[in-house]
């Protein structure tokens, strides 16, 4: 009698040996049913065997049933389509977009639900991401120092035209008073 041998992933029988690569899961569980239906192991024992529960098992049987070795194959999980953001809904964000440019996307998002649309803000912040329509913001300028080990960050500074803070021009004129005294 021929059976699935889990830790060296192969199918081993009386006459010989067939490896099964570990990421080939369509194989796997064809081997798995091939256990559970034809060798007599059952399928509440095939399924624990290959790590799925017998309810899983059933649905895998049922799925090769119908459309054989193809049936096994995992299927994306998820929604399979985008019923939020829609075509029409896409189009009215970009829309609002470029009819208030300085519109929020909490804005555009309120405009849409009370026209009977149902979407999130994030939805219309996704949309506006996806399509670039950011607004820009301007780059502002550093007002930090250099940084330790590094030279001076302005090229005024690097010429020795040093400015004074007002702390050190202070002490400045005090020394300067004192010896005039």
């Amino acid at each position: 009698m021929a059976q699935f041998k889990p830790k060296s992933h192969a199918w081993v029988g009386t006459t010989g040996i067939l490896k099964v690569r570990e990421d080939d899961e369509v194989a796997r569980k064809l081997l798995m049913l091939i256990e559970g239906e034809c060798e007599g192991g059952g399928p509440l024992r095939a399924a624990e065997k290959f790590g799925y529960s017998k309810q899983r098992y059933f649905q895998l049987r049922a799925a090769f049933e119908q459309s054989g070795t193809l049936g096994l194959r995992s299927q994306k999980r998820g929604p399979k389509t985008n019923y939020r953001r829609t075509d029409e809904i896409v189009r009215q964000v970009i829309r609002h977009r470029f009819l208030d440019a300085d519109a929020s996307a909490e804005v555009i998002a309120q405009k849409l639900r009370q026209s009977g649309s149902v979407i999130s803000t994030r939805s219309v912040e996704r949309i506006i991401a996806e399509y670039g329509l950011q607004k820009k913001t301007p780059q502002m300028p550093s007002v930090r120092g250099p940084r330790k080990g590094q030279g001076p960050a302005h090229p005024e500074h690097r010429s020795g035209n040093r400015r004074r803070s007002a702390q050190s021009r202070t002490r400045r004129k005090a020394a300067t008073r004192r010896q005039g005294k």
